[in-house]
C-alpha cells in the first residue's frame, strides 16, 4: 500500500516535477516505504555481486578534471562526455564532489529511511548518469532523458527509474494526453534497448576515458537507436 503522506507528496511530483523533482521524491520515498519493499531492493543487489559492489560505495570515483577531458583526442569517450558537459552548461557540476552534496543531504536529515545499499547507488549513479547519455546517444531533450531512464529501469530495478516512469504515465494520462505517444515513444525505446545489450548499470567509465567511444559502444553491443542521437557526436539539440 501506498501511505497516504507519501502520496501527497506524489501528487505534488505528479502536478509540477519541476517545483517538487524525482530525485526529491526518491530520497522521501524512505521514510515511509514499509520494510518489505525496502528489503526486496536491498535483496536485488545483494543477490548480484556486481551490484554488491555497487552498493558498497567501492565504485564512487574522484571527480573529474574538465580540462584533462578537453585534452583527449576526439572520438575518444572522454573527450566526448567533455563536450556533452560543455554543450550542457554543466561544467559547474562535473566539478562538483557529489560525495559532500550526498552528505550534506544525510546531514539535513533528507536521506532518512534510506537503506545503505540505496544510499552509495544513487551516489554513484549521479556520477554516471552523463556518461551514459553519452553512451547509449540519447539526448538532453525531454524525451532523450525519460529514454535513458527507460533504458536504466531495463537493466536495473532501481525505484528512481521506476518513479520516473510513473510521473511520467500520470502526467500523460491525466494531466497531458498530447504527451501519450512522444513519451510512450521515448519509453519503449529506450526499454527495448536496454533489454538487447549488455549491462552498463555498474560500468567504470573513468577508465575508459582514452578509449575511442566507438569502441566502447560496440564493446556493449549498443547502436543508438536514431530516437535522439545527437550524443553521437557530442553535439547537443538545442
Amino acid at each position: 500500500m501506498i501511505n497516504d503522506e507519501f502520496a501527497t507528496l506524489l501528487v505534488a511530483t505528479f502536478n509540477d516535477p519541476s517545483k517538487h523533482p524525482v530525485h526529491l521524491l526518491f530520497n522521501q520515498f524512505w521514510q515511509y516505504a514499509s520494510d518489505e519493499v525496502k528489503d526486496a531492493y536491498v535483496k536485488a543487489f545483494e543477490d548480484d555481486p556486481k551490484l554488491t559492489r555497487l552498493a558498497s560505495g567501492a565504485d564512487y570515483a574522484d571527480p573529474l578534471e574538465l580540462d584533462e577531458l578537453a585534452a583527449l583526442p576526439a572520438g575518444t569517450l572522454g573527450r566526448t562526455f567533455h563536450d556533452w558537459i560543455v554543450d550542457n552548461n554543466l561544467t559547474a557540476t562535473i566539478a562538483t564532489d557529489y560525495r559532500r552534496f550526498h552528505e550534506a543531504l544525510e546531514a539535513a536529515g533528507m536521506l532518512d529511511g534510506m537503506p545503505e545499499a540505496m544510499k552509495f547507488a544513487v551516489l554513484r549513479g549521479f556520477q554516471t548518469h552523463d556518461f551514459q547519455h553519452v553512451v547509449t546517444g540519447y539526448d538532453s531533450s525531454g524525451r532523450g532523458e525519460i529514454a535513458l531512464q527507460a533504458f536504466c529501469l531495463a537493466q536495473l530495478q532501481f525505484p528512481y527509474f521506476g518513479m520516473w516512469m510513473s510521473v511520467v504515465t500520470s502526467r500523460m494520462t491525466y494531466c497531458d494526453p498530447s504527451m501519450i505517444v512522444p513519451m510512450m515513444d521515448a519509453i519503449t525505446d529506450g526499454w527495448q534497448l536496454g533489454r538487447s545489450v549488455e549491462n552498463i548499470q555498474v560500468e567504470q567509465w573513468e577508465t575508459m576515458l582514452d578509449q575511442p567511444l566507438a569502441e566502447v559502444r560496440a564493446r556493449y553491443g549498443i547502436t543508438p537507436t536514431g530516437f535522439a542521437a545527437s550524443a553521437q557526436s557530442g553535439v547537443v539539440a538545442a
